[in-house]
Formats: structure tokens, C-alpha cells, sequence
């Protein structure tokens, strides 16, 4: 299945919030590594992150079965790691940083 979400990270966050991201991100099943951005692969998945102006965006395929568990992963470590809630701004979630 085909996802894009963004999530409530603003691209003017600090250097210590990418630093924790980047720890958070290497934690994630499927690492891959960068290759000109953060990549998550195996079989049937290929997703990839970016730096956006609406916030961090992830996107690429992932099977269903997975992909909840593994988004819901993902939101849950950023949170413990930065501080305050993160998931989708769509969805109501504040960005903290914002200059």
C-alpha cells in the first residue's frame, strides 16, 4: 500500500532534535540507511524521508499489516525522544519548533 504522510517536525528545529531523530530512525525494522534520503527497505517496502516546509515526510509502500504497527512505532519513539506529541498536523498535532 502507497503512503505520504508528514508529521509535526519543523524543518527549523534544533540540531539536537535531528540528532534524536536520526537515532530514532535508525532504530525503525527496515532500516536501509541514506541514499540521498532516509531510507526503510525489504520485501515489498521501499519507503523514504525528507525535510519538508509542512514538516518531516515520509512516503513510499509498505504492506498494511506492517505499516501500522511500524507508523505507530515510529510516532511513539519520536515522542519519547523529543519530548511532546508527534503525529500528523493534518490530524492536530502542533509543531513546537516554528521561526
Amino acid at each position: 500500500m502507497k503512503y505520504d504522510i508528514n508529521l509535526n517536525i519543523h524543518y527549523t528545529a534544533p540540531e539536537e532534535v535531528w540528532i534524536a531523530i536520526e537515532e530514532v530512525y535508525r532504530s525503525m525494522p527496515y532500516w536501509a540507511g541514506y541514499n540521498k534520503e532516509v531510507r526503510w527497505t525489504g520485501t515489498e517496502i521501499d519507503l523514504w524521508a525528507s525535510v519538508e516546509p509542512s514538516g518531516i515526510q515520509i512516503a513510499g509502500v509498505m504492506p498494511e499489516s506492517i505499516w501500522d504497527e511500524w507508523y505507530d512505532s515510529l510516532k511513539n519513539k519520536l515522542t519519547q525522544s523529543l519530548g511532546y506529541q508527534i503525529g500528523e498536523p493534518e490530524e492536530g498535532f502542533d509543531f513546537k519548533y516554528w521561526k
